[in-house]
């Protein structure tokens, strides 16, 4: 029932804006699919900077939208940069903070102006990220409109920011001044921070023997004035104001620190994973609609097709890790020497400063098992019934998707929210084993042997299957994550029509 008819003045009208970062958009383009089918007219903003990475992935009519489902864009304020490589995260941060809501505002008094003449109806709510909530709320606040706070991660994640204020208050972070300077003094400086990380935070609801180093990532920081430290502590804190918080979970997963995340914030919906709600969804118009800011390389799909079942292992690290090229080399002899097929995902700008060119050795050794790509359909590969398991930076997109197919991860995590859903992962979820941050091609040879082969590799995916099930019932029809959607709209985002 997609709204295909001119706009009418009661039709709710729903402006999404996410954080500007692949895995944020993808999400909550989601969620605007599951509204718009809702009849929902959707508006849609992205930055200059991605709206451009669509076009130059997708093709010039990628973002002419659907009636009724329109796309907007707002400058994101910084220099050129690269067009094929993610944005600098603090940069974009500061920048969020300080430019992004006039024109934002803008926006609506535009939409709000044709609604004058019946083109469109007026805006009715917002749907942001959770992470804009720096300037959405006041945004929200102004025009008079309840507003939702779609945070694109797990809850626990969510959860692990909530305490950064809480951290900062006690002392604990950012790290203190002592040591720092004994930091700068040492040359490899892991053994001292880990052992300071290692610290267990006891007071967090819903969340057992967690340690410093379990937390979000931007918690490492001897600087105060950390911008990325300082950005997220401030959303989450915001985000109290909210009409509403949306998490991308589901309540059999995440159940204690949902719990515990409605002892703080007033109304919190667990509405994951939107996949699978949109798999119920027989609207062929909304395929025309994608996720992506890189090219797909969908031949990996045929490459899958000759490879035996669950036999391969599919490497990702996202669209923001990045690596030395030394790590690069152990990961690539690891996965030679484990002598398992695998599909690996090489963005153009993973390496720093460097190309992502392995020895001859490598190549010679898995030309007829290793298959390497820029980008992929990463959905369509973890649910191909090759697909035995998944060495993943951990991004909750990744995480999600994972657990929706049934595949077990090896977990490499990187910043921000990855320590946290690697945690989880690993000790809360039983799917998953970590990889040092300090990557060596023995450890990485043996776990994916463990992960793919032997009596681990059986636990792993029996406990990855019984998650997809429970997944797959929270968005049957009366599923918890379906019941909770339903809410959302009817108790929050309809409330002003």
């Amino acid at each position: 029932m997609g709204s295909n008819s001119m706009a009418a003045a009661n039709q709710p009208h729903a402006i999404f804006i996410p954080y500007p970062a692949q895995s944020h958009i993808k999400t909550m383009l989601k969620l605007a699919k599951l509204l718009y089918f809702r009849g929902f007219h959707i508006t849609f903003i992205n930055t200059e900077f991605n709206h451009n990475r669509f076009i130059k992935t997708r093709g010039a009519n990628s973002m002419e939208g659907l009636p009724g489902f329109h796309f907007y864009t707002i400058p994101d304020g910084l220099p050129p940069s690269d067009p094929d490589a993610s944005q600098d995260v603090p940069a974009l941060c500061d920048s969020i903070r300080k430019n992004f809501l006039a024109p934002f505002l803008e926006i609506i008094a535009k939409l709000n102006d044709l609604a004058l003449s019946s083109e469109v109806p007026p805006v009715t709510c917002i749907v942001s990220d959770g992470f804009m909530s720096t300037f959405t709320v006041s945004a929200a606040q102004e025009i008079a409109v309840p507003i939702v706070l779609f945070f694109t991660i797990s809850a626990c994640s969510l959860m692990g920011f909530k305490q950064f204020s809480a951290l900062k208050d006690k002392g604990l972070i950012p790290l203190k001044d002592c040591l720092t300077k004994l930091l700068s003094l040492l040359e490899d400086a892991s053994d001292l921070t880990n052992g300071y990380l290692e610290k267990t935070v006891d007071w967090i609801p819903g969340m057992k023997d967690v340690r410093l180093r379990d937390l979000p990532g931007f918690l490492r920081t001897t600087d105060p004035n950390d911008i990325a430290f300082n950005f997220t502590m401030e959303s989450v804190e915001i985000a109290i104001k909210a009409s509403a918080i949306v998490t991308h979970t589901f309540d059999a997963l995440e159940r204690d620190v949902l719990n515990g995340l409605s002892s703080i914030y007033s109304q919190v919906y667990a509405i994951g994973p939107l996949q699978l709600h949109l798999n119920h969804i027989q609207d062929e118009s909304l395929k025309s609609i994608g996720y992506n800011l890189w090219k797909e390389e969908s031949e990996c799909l045929q490459w899958l097709d000759s490879m035996k079942p669950k036999s391969v292992l599919y490497v990702s690290f996202g669209s923001i890790t990045v690596m030395t090229r030394e790590q690069l080399i152990e990961f690539g002899m690891g996965l030679t020497n484990s002598k398992h097929p695998f599909l690996w995902i090489i963005r153009p700008d993973l390496v720093i400063g460097d190309s992502g060119i392995l020895p001859p050795e490598f190549v010679e050794y898995t030309k007829e098992r290793g298959l390497i790509a820029s980008w992929c359909p990463q959905e369509e590969v973890l649910n191909h019934s090759s697909i035995g398991g998944f060495l993943t930076h951990c991004g909750w997109g990744s995480t999600i998707e994972s657990l929706s197919a049934g595949v077990p991860m090896l977990c490499w995590p990187f910043f921000a929210d990855q320590p946290t859903n690697c945690r989880y992962t690993c000790c809360e979820w039983g799917v998953g084993m970590e990889i040092d941050s300090n990557v060596k091609r023995d450890e990485i040879e043996k776990l994916v042997r463990e992960l793919m082969e032997g009596e681990k590799c059986k636990k792993l995916r029996n406990r990855a299957m019984e998650w997809r099930k429970l997944a797959i019932e929270a968005t049957s029809p009366t599923g918890s994550s379906s019941l909770n959607l339903d809410k959302l709209v009817s108790h929050v985002l309809l409330s002003k029509v």
